[in-house]
């Protein structure tokens, strides 16, 4: 058809969670924002399927789990959504497994997972169970499929299996997308990086260690993502030292374990025991803190839900900006946080379990509210209201619960370390500590406001670098990311079969070129030196410009057309190895235009948003998806105003294909 009107076009680097979101906003503003005459086509990049991307493959082991429930696991926007676009709710991962047992409707479009493990995980899936990655893999494919039959009859999907390789094009003008697969680029008129968590060539420190490997004949592994480790190399009984004890460490001990033909075996008093098969290494594990993550709850509010922010919401932000002065996290900024978690902590406490305290919460509120975090008077106030320190919220023993603290000889902490992880997992699977769950709510509001903060300059370099991307990284961690009640249990287990031993906090690691070990010393343990034949770097890679394992970033790095976020003061720069993108739309800034690109927007892990998750517990206001209705909003308000950047005849149209 001669009149028919050319199509615009966009590129999106990535097809995991994060572009699925985007292309469901896409598809929800559409009606509003893009004239149904004219063709939009969209060309998603990824070598790994659409939805669930390269984290959340289909092909990985079954051992490997989330660390959310089911119910706790949404795509889709809800009544708390602060968008500016439509809502469109849907199901969380529970909701919609419950289809295939018959215990709740069918969503279209309607297939059933064709593993049948899969299958039947779904079929048996409680709300409160804590699935495989497998299991999520499924619901992100038909989150995927379900978004492609919301898109307008306009708007058409390309699925390119295969690695973007480069980006490149003038600001006012067509970009060329070039593919590993083909010699001819992509032409769109606008970009999107959506990558998602990238993988990185080994830092400094690594390499010497994966040298001193290879001239002993040792196994050496760096951070990676667990589901493409190599551990083939370990041999039956070998001594392998961990550094890390967050969720890499949980996923590569079970595919150590468990992977390796191990089982549990449940006592009659519900503890595990575990059933080597003799294939299993010996796992030394260490790290700053020397303790698993905090385990996840198990439990709902059993109070109302609490209104957040209260503490450290825009209003807080706003008046500390005002002052007009360098901030530094911990002193000015982290007792607003504090407070924040506090309030979530006692809110519920005071709401579910009245009787363990003394004041009417009104009363308390209100002395509450008047006072600092780290004032005397609010901790004579929490003193008298709550008369048992077990409910009582202490930021500084939560952090480092080994400081301070050694032991006589290693069985001496093994014994410890254990009673401190079964009180955990008690302690988070009790709903009698459900204050613990209002904690975890305010943690999560907090990361709303911290990105303004970063934008804004007035944090020192320095207190990004190691607080913001250091300290509270690490700590939010640790308290909110931690692994499921079950895996803690087993990792009890395979302590007293002796399969796992525990190092200490503070853990150094160093080589014996004597000996061709590599070692570990704690003060935990004072004086005493681990020695073993392998070493893993069980935490994931962090985020590097310099080192990126992805050729795009890595060519626009090289070619100046990007800017990492460099923080600097007088005194300090902090190079957070992050892409800097305009903080309203997700615009990539370009150095060499003096500031964000026209027509290349990167969104998620890669970048300086900081945290923003491609997915999110429901009710939550989620800033993953406030972030991806803004985009999409600005995305289909430009490609309308863009002259096209392919003849019409040139687009082939895919989407029942994808």
């Amino acid at each position: 058809m001669s009149g028919a009107p050319a199509p615009a076009v966009l590129a999106v680097v990535g097809a995991g969670p994060r572009a699925t979101g985007l292309l469901e906003r896409i598809a929800a503003n559409a009606p509003e924002l893009w004239d149904g005459a004219r063709p939009l086509h969209i060309h998603l990049i990824d070598p790994h399927p659409p939805g669930p991307g390269r984290i959340w493959r289909h092909e990985q082991s079954g051992l490997l789990r989330m660390n959310s429930m089911a119910e706790d696991v949404t795509m889709f926007t809800d009544e708390s959504s602060t968008i500016q676009g439509p809502v469109r709710p849907g199901p969380s991962l529970a909701e919609w497994a419950a289809q295939f047992s018959g215990r709740g409707p069918r969503h279209a479009p309607y297939a059933e997972p064709a593993d049948p493990e899969v299958l039947a995980e779904l079929r048996a899936l409680d709300p409160a169970d804590f699935p495989t990655r497998r299991a999520q893999s499924a619901y992100l494919d038909w989150v995927f499929r379900r978004v492609l039959t919301e898109l307008p009859a306009s708007v058409t999907v390309e699925w390119h299996r295969t690695t973007a390789t480069a980006v490149t094009g003038p600001p006012d003008g067509p970009q060329q997308v070039r593919l590993a697969d083909r010699a001819t680029a992509l032409t769109a008129d606008l970009v999107v990086l959506a990558q998602g968590h990238i993988g990185a060539e080994p830092a400094a420190e690594h390499r010497a260690f994966a040298d001193f490997a290879r001239r002993h004949g040792r196994f050496h592994l760096p951070p990676v993502f667990s589901a493409d480790a190599d551990l083939a190399g370990l041999r039956p009984g070998e001594h392998v030292l961990l550094r890390g004890f967050g969720l890499a460490f949980v996923d590569l001990t079970a595919l150590l374990t468990e992977g390796r033909g191990g089982r549990f075996r449940t006592r009659p008093d519900g503890t595990l025991r575990y059933v080597p098969s003799g294939r299993e290494p010996v796992l030394h594990v260490g790290s700053r803190r020397g303790v698993p993550y905090h385990s996840k709850t198990r439990y709902r509010l059993q109070g109302p839900r609490p209104a957040l922010p209260r503490h450290f919401g825009p209003a807080a932000v706003d008046a500390l900006l005002a002052e007009g002065r360098p901030l530094d996290l911990r002193r000015d900024v982290w007792p607003l946080m504090a407070k924040e978690i506090g309030y979530g902590h006692y809110h519920e406490l005071f709401h579910a379990h009245p009787a363990r305290t003394t004041l009417p919460w009104e009363d308390f509120t209100a002395a509450y509210d008047r006072l600092g975090w780290y004032d005397a008077e609010m901790t004579a106030l929490v003193a008298s209201a709550v008369p048992d320190p077990a409910d009582r919220l202490d930021f500084e023993a939560l952090d480092r619960p080994l400081e301070g603290v050694s032991f006589a000889t290693p069985d001496a902490f093994q014994e410890h370390l254990r009673a401190y992880v079964a009180a955990d997992v008690a302690r988070r699977e009790n709903p009698e500590f459900s204050a613990d769950l209002g904690a975890f709510l305010a943690l999560l509001s907090l990361y709303g406001q911290l990105p303004r903060l970063v934008e804004s300059g007035r944090l020192t370099a320095r207190s990004v670098a190691e607080q913001l991307d250091g300290w509270w990284q690490g700590f939010f961690s640790f308290l909110a990311s931690g692994p499921p009640g079950f895996r803690l249990r087993q990792l009890l287990a395979l302590s007293e079969a002796g399969v796992v031993r525990f190092l200490g906090a503070d853990v150094r690691i160093a080589t014996d070129e004597s000996t061709g070990t590599f070692t570990a010393t704690s003060p935990t343990v004072p004086g005493h030196v681990t020695r073993a034949t392998a070493l893993i770097e069980a935490y994931l890679p962090g985020p590097s410009l310099e080192r990126t394992e992805d050729p795009l970033l890595r060519g626009l790095h090289r070619s100046g057309a990007l800017a990492e976020e460099v923080v600097t003061d007088p005194a300090f720069t902090h190079r957070s190895g992050l892409l800097t993108v305009s903080p309203a739309d997700g615009r990539l800034v370009d150095p060499s235009l003096g500031g964000p690109h026209p027509r290349r927007i990167a969104l998620g892990a890669p970048t300086n948003s900081r945290a923003v998750a491609a997915f999110a517990r429901p009710r939550t206001d989620s800033p993953g998806f406030r972030q991806n209705d803004a985009v999409a909003r600005a995305l289909l308000r430009a490609l309308a105003e863009v002259s096209p950047a392919a003849d019409p005849a040139s687009v082939a149209v895919c989407r029942a294909g994808v």
